[in-house]
């Protein structure tokens, strides 16, 4: 109790000294309070952007595998590797329902495609003729296929990444489309296709298999291709004209009816953790995937669309650090200062038998009670603050989520696409929101760290305090001042 009635005393005699004192631990407590509110909000950012991708995982060819002892120089070399690309085993749907079954694995969906031929459809192209130069008017997807049509079957919107990237948008939809989408015979078919043969919304087209039989699809949406670079220079048509999107079940169907048709399934896996990848590939093995495939994630894609924020985090840490070091200067100087100004008085007391710890802890306790005051005001003033500034950093960010929600909504027809359908997630898409309150940009975890950081750097400013005071003799001091 003598220590705080002292040190409540000293405080009062020496108004200007300790309101100085206070304005710069004020100054210091604001900055860092919203430093550390940026901090925050720059977490916030990296989790939402973090979370706008799906930790997703492909099956791709191991090309290192294929290529291993191949010879390009030797006839042999070559024949050997075109051999064991051809019996690369491949997988099929209940080889990926397998695969999927594993507790690293949260979620999968996948595209099943299958080439068929028009019946009362034509493929879009332009027949060659001799004034023509060899291949113009057929692009590559034209030239390569062996039939005219890839129907490829989608699982649910989230495997439709040509409409979420904006490759492709509808320009045309039925009413209730994705209402019916991914059940039954319904197709989008490309809109040079549909102008080629003369189709619109709710016709309904017949496609046939190698085999001869002919299978029905209504149209209920009809969309374009947006990615002129990737367009073949001498072809009239886009690379998606002879492709028709319907959903796996209606590809599914069709191998069940006809089990020589071919088709080819590309899926992608939601994992819980990059980490769990290659654990994740052995299991894949172990359940029979053919060796030259190997497991591709979204690792890269998903940390690059971070990179920024990062730069922010390190930024505001940086100042933090910055203003801590320039802060705990100041302080050290001031209280040098004050202990000199002070000689004569620690002189007396210490004559009058005030001994050494009890007079330290009455400088410290001087400067916990001025700079508790000023941290409670800073951390007010900071917190008031640092709503507007976070949210003043995020206006671009949300401005940004939603403009490319907007522009995913118009790529697949502008229309609400009902139930847990309406949204697509896991496709670099971040939510982000403004703060609506104060403590959701200045919670109490923030306030426990300003006063952890405020009051450490009081009582490393007051080892001045507590050395000088340590050495001083009070005969020499008395001397001095006589």
């Amino acid at each position: 109790m003598f220590i705080l009635k002292n040190a409540w005393i000293s405080i009062k005699r020496n108004k200007g000294r300790n309101i100085l004192i206070g304005i710069i631990i004020l100054i210091i407590a604001c900055a860092c309070t919203i430093t550390l509110a940026i901090k925050n909000t720059a977490i916030d950012l990296i989790d939402s952007y973090k979370s706008a991708y799906d930790k997703e995982v492909t099956i791709g060819f191991n090309r290192e595998n294929m290529m291993k002892d191949f010879d390009p120089s030797q006839e042999e070399g070559r024949e050997s590797a075109r051999e064991k690309f051809d019996n690369i085993a491949s997988y099929t749907i209940s080889d990926v329902e397998k695969f999927a079954d594993s507790d690293y694995i949260e979620s999968y969906y996948y595209t099943y495609g299958v080439g068929l031929n028009g019946n009362n459809i034509n493929k879009a192209e332009i027949e060659s003729n001799n004034d023509m130069p060899n291949g113009f008017g057929h692009g590559k997807e034209n030239n390569m296929s062996e039939t005219d049509f890839n129907l490829t079957g989608y699982s649910s919107e989230d495997a439709m990444s040509e409409f979420i990237s904006g490759a492709y948008t509808m320009s045309e939809i039925t009413d209730n489309a994705w209402d019916i989408a991914f059940n039954g015979n319904y197709v989008f078919i490309n809109e040079e296709l549909a102008s080629y043969n003369n189709l619109k919304l709710n016709d309904k087209i017949k496609l046939e298999d190698e085999d001869g039989n002919i299978y029905e699809f209504e149209i209920i949406g009809i969309f374009k291709e947006n990615e002129e670079d990737n367009q073949e220079p001498m072809s009239m048509f886009s690379n998606s004209v002879n492709i028709i999107i319907t959903n796996t079940d209606a590809v599914v169907n069709l191998t069940k009816e006809n089990e020589n048709l071919k088709a080819s399934i590309q899926p992608t896996f939601i994992i819980d953790s990059y980490d769990n990848v290659e654990k994740l590939q052995d299991e894949f093995y172990e359940k029979g995937l053919d060796e030259n495939f190997i497991l591709q994630t979204n690792e890269e894609l998903a940390e690059s669309g971070v990179s920024s924020v990062k730069n922010i985090s390190s930024f505001s840490t940086t100042f933090l650090v910055i203003t801590l070091i320039i802060g705990g200067i100041v302080l050290f100087v001031i209280n040098m200062i004050n202990i000199r100004e002070r000689k004569y008085e620690i002189g007396v007391l210490r004559t009058i038998g005030i001994s050494k710890l009890k007079l330290t802890m009455q400088f410290v306790a001087e400067l916990v009670i001025v700079s508790l005051v000023a941290l409670i005001l800073g951390a007010g003033i900071g917190a008031v603050s640092s709503k507007g500034v976070s949210n003043s950093l995020l206006a671009n960010e949300i401005n940004s989520s939603n403009e490319k929600t907007e522009e995913v909504n118009k790529n697949f027809g502008g229309m609400n696409r009902g139930g847990e359908r309406g949204g697509i997630h896991g496709k670099g898409m971040p939510i982000v929101q403004a703060y609506d309150s104060i403590n959701a940009v200045v919670d109490i975890k923030v306030l426990l760290e300003l006063l952890s950081i405020g009051l450490s750097l009081v009582l490393v400013s007051s080892i001045a305090s507590m050395v000088s005071i340590q050495r001083f003799s009070p005969l020499t001091i008395l001397k001095e001042r006589s």
